[in-house]
């Protein structure tokens, strides 16, 4: 089982980097595409353009400084252990499917199955953390019952 959560990390680092060369790529894009633009005589319009790929650059740089705290909250979690009680690093089972407490990455695929990154921050991750095998939740009027966790 410790492979499985060796590989769901992997997969979520794997989501952080992507998000992180994304960003950086955009900005890359901007900035030349900032330099290529040459005065026109329409300077309003020369402006404008300049003004936007600015906004570009800003919104790709918040980008990527959310999924660099991304990467340190996942430098963070411990997933060799085995628990007993939802924690990050956890690997929890429910009815409802199986959640690994680590960073919010949205649905992960691995050997056919569906494995959900999850924050502890979340929602869901709120309501999972500190929890034990059998204990049960409530979560947007949905029934969560523990069946495991690793």
């Amino acid at each position: 089982m410790d492979d499985i959560k060796a590989t769901l990390h992997k997969l979520c680092i794997d989501y952080v980097q992507s998000r992180m060369q994304a960003a950086e790529d955009a900005i890359k894009e901007a900035q030349n595409a900032a330099k290529d633009d040459t005065k026109s005589s329409a300077g309003d319009k020369y402006e404008t353009g300049r003004e936007m790929m600015q906004q570009e650059t800003n919104r790709n740089m918040a980008q990527l400084t959310e999924a660099n705290k991304l990467m340190v909250a996942l430098n963070q979690v411990h997933y060799t252990p085995v628990y007993t009680t939802a924690a990050p690093g956890s690997l929890v089972t429910t009815n409802n499917g199986t959640f690994y407490i680590a960073i919010s990455a949205g649905i992960l695929s691995l050997d056919g199955k569906s494995y959900y990154a999850v924050s502890p921050a979340s929602p869901i991750g709120l309501k999972l953390t500190g929890k034990k095998t059998g204990e049960t939740f409530s979560l947007n009027e949905k029934n969560y019952q523990i069946t495991s966790i690793i």
